[in-house]
């Protein structure tokens, strides 16, 4: 399986690891107390505050859906300040930008630990990224909250999973879409881990329900050149779309998928990736009527989603949506805030074993940590986009759905992993 690596480090040298944070600080007094995170490498616990990472890419191809991350981030952390902090001790975050580059989000990942001695760092986006700063965070046995849905057959005793694992997006989805009579599915994805993972799920989903893949394409994130995929769609055979794109390339295949005549009535699209921010981005008039697989939406009916809507756009504009992402990256930090208290300490061992049961009545719902997995149940949810920009929810499991990261519970699935 390949994996895109991207290499901009020409482009992007001098960009600021903080961009236009400036309310953030990557600097204070290290006075002696420390939390042991592991081979070498402290907290920094001694005085009245205590560091936590933000790494996301702030430039580059994905910022159009990680800058918004970052906000949610920051929105959470100001929500436990102003509530006394964790432990007595506010919270000080330190943003990082990955730069859409996955040796800087390994390099970023390095220097939280190591030189800013965080207690934990929330972010990332793609597959990609996770996997640069995997052996990082494991190597420190430092923590990580990942936010972001993604392909599953993955589990790492450093690494808190609080988007959906494949159990609780892609196989939903692919319910969704047999249940509606479409058989015939065109695979279209970035070229990196997350779409070629998922799409080899897909295909053994595909071959046990009836369902065939009449095409499979991957496109380099950043790509703007879609006209030979939309043109391969169209002559195939289809009845749907599985949309895999990552980024701002969404926003040049929409485009062209309109361009070339296709519509969600005539082929209908479902992606994994897009979420509000990005409908705002590419545009209503490109995705109206075309369908999403998350856990959550700004649609979402219940008064913690409709007090966290309130105080984002209370805090960034309210022209400004909320989506999944950003959903489950607010929802990591208190999830962390939660473990530590139960814990009693900062220490990665104690917050780990506490971690089992932590519960959070969340925007999207009530999750509840699976300590096993390190992933959380999450109820599955598909969306529709409307001439407003705003997704609707057309079905939803009707509760929480239990991570299975390796599908142990799909005998279609037995020997992906």
């Amino acid at each position: 399986m390949s994996e895109l690596i991207l290499s901009r480090r020409g482009l992007l040298t001098g960009v600021s690891a903080l961009g236009a944070t400036a309310a953030l600080s990557a600097c204070g007094a290290k006075t002696g107390g420390t939390t042991s995170t592991g081979s070498g490498a402290t907290a920094d616990t001694s005085g009245d505050t205590v560091k936590v990472g933000l790494l996301n890419s702030l430039s580059g191809t994905m910022a159009i859906s990680e800058v918004t991350v970052r906000d949610a981030l920051l929105l959470a952390v100001k929500e436990i300040n102003a509530a006394g902090g964790v432990l007595g001790k506010k919270l000080e975050p330190v943003s990082q930008d990955g730069a859409s580059d996955w040796p800087t989000f390994a390099e970023k990942a390095e220097a939280l630990i190591t030189d800013t001695r965080v207690a934990a760092t929330f972010g990332c986006w793609t597959s990609a990224s996770r996997k640069a700063v995997k052996p990082v965070f494991e190597r420190h046995k430092a923590l990580l909250f990942y936010p972001v849905q993604y392909e599953g057959l993955e589990q790492s005793p450093y690494i808190f999973y609080t988007g959906a694992t494949t159990n609780q997006q892609i196989v939903p989805a692919l319910d969704y879409l047999k249940k509606q009579g479409h058989t015939r599915l065109y695979l279209v994805g970035s070229d990196y881990v997350f779409p070629r993972t998922a799409n080899k799920i897909i295909k053994a989903y595909a071959a046990a329900n009836g369902m065939k893949v009449v095409g499979e394409d991957y496109a380099p994130l950043g790509s703007t050149e879609f006209g030979t995929i939309v043109n391969k769609v169209k002559d195939a055979g289809a009845d749907a779309v599985f949309n895999t794109l990552n980024g701002d390339s969404n926003v040049a295949f929409f485009k062209e998928y309109k361009s070339g005549g296709l519509t969600a009535r005539s082929l209908p699209v479902l992606s994994v990736s897009i979420a509000e921010e990005e409908v705002k981005s590419i545009g209503t008039q490109y995705l109206e009527g075309q369908l999403t697989a998350w856990n959550y939406y700004q649609t979402t009916p219940g008064a913690a989603n409709t007090g966290f809507v309130t105080a984002y756009q209370a805090a960034y504009g309210k022209d400004k949506p909320t989506s999944d992402p950003m959903e489950a990256a607010y929802v990591s930090v208190h999830l962390w805030k939660r473990m530590v208290e139960k814990a009693g300490s900062f220490d990665v061992a104690a917050v780990k074993a506490a971690a089992d049961g932590i519960a959070f009545d969340a925007p999207e719902g009530k999750v509840t940590v699976d300590g096993a997995t390190q992933h959380v149940h999450k109820t599955a949810r598909i969306g529709k986009v409307g001439a407003d920009g705003r997704i609707t929810e057309v079905w939803n499991s009707g509760g929480p759905v239990a991570p299975d990261p390796y599908l142990k519970g799909y005998d279609w699935a037995s020997g992906l992993s």
